[in-house]
């Protein structure tokens, strides 16, 4: 049985905050336990940045992947039970859309350091983030229309802003990976390189920011992210739980959610 204590590692380091999402097995995939553990994490992150001297937040992940999104198997658990099924999925959903927001409100600039897949919902994290640092094998991919769901964790409610409708749309209904550099094209990364340069690159954004005036920092974070955007983001993404929920309760979306993790079992075997 997992642990909320041993799903996520939160550490300071002088002036900077570090969470780590440790669910390797798993590719950092996200069920509720991990979700509900994340959102304590991030609940000490805004009390802890509260302290004047902190002025980053880097978000990092163990194992080959940063997150491969919602859990299937977390799902198809309650796929004979569409009530329970909409419980769950409005839970997993709705926390993690909580977390996105709190990252929004995080008083300092974050961070992401990105390696391997990050799929589904899981785009959320990056999207929150200020800063991205991307390892050159690592991409973003949907996978909705894959397997039956709506989309979440701000691919309708923070990517069209970032690469407007058409783009955004497009990406999501044919599902299309979008590869590190390509990525770093359309200004989803701050950077991309080696996997094993990333933490170098960090400590020097770092580096920069330690010498950068604090109440300067924290007042434009809070000027870029302030109320009235996240009033809307929240909307959009209350309306992504919403569908979501309205979705995952199909026949048809739990028979395609079987069906990819058995093509998934198959590719591995």
């Amino acid at each position: 049985m997992e642990t909320e204590t041993a799903l996520i590692d939160l550490r300071r380091e002088g002036g900077v905050l570090w969470l780590e999402i440790n669910r390797p097995e798993r590719h950092n995939s996200l069920n509720a336990v991990l979700v509900g553990a994340l959102s304590e994490a991030l609940s000490e992150v805004l009390y802890e940045a509260n302290d004047g001297e902190i002025y980053a937040l880097v978000l990092v992940a163990r194992g080959r992947s940063f997150s491969t999104g919602g859990d299937l198997a977390g799902f198809l658990d309650h796929a004979q039970h569409p009530a329970r099924l909409a419980a769950y999925a409005r839970r997993l959903v709705g926390g993690l859309h909580n977390i996105v927001l709190d990252l929004l409100s995080c008083p300092v600039p974050v961070i992401a350091r990105v390696h391997g897949p990050v799929t589904g919902g899981a785009l959320g994290l990056v999207l929150a983030a200020d800063v991205v640092a991307m390892a050159e094998d690592a991409f973003l991919q949907p996978y909705y229309t894959e397997v039956g769901f709506a989309p979440d964790g701000g691919w309708t409610a923070l990517l069209p802003e970032r690469l407007g409708p058409a783009l955004a749309g497009e990406i999501q209904y044919l599902n299309r990976r979008i590869d590190a550099a390509r990525a770093r094209a359309l200004g989803l990364a701050g950077h991309v390189g080696p996997g094993a340069e990333l933490d170098a690159v960090i400590k020097g954004w770092l580096a920069e920011l330690a010498q950068k005036d604090r109440a300067s920092l924290r007042a434009s974070r809070r000027l870029i992210w302030d109320e009235a955007r996240r009033a809307k983001v929240a909307a959009r993404l209350n309306a992504e739980t919403e569908a979501f929920v309205e979705l995952v309760v199909r026949p048809e979306t739990c028979r395609r959610m079987a069906q990819f993790m058995a093509n998934l079992g198959a590719s591995k075997g």
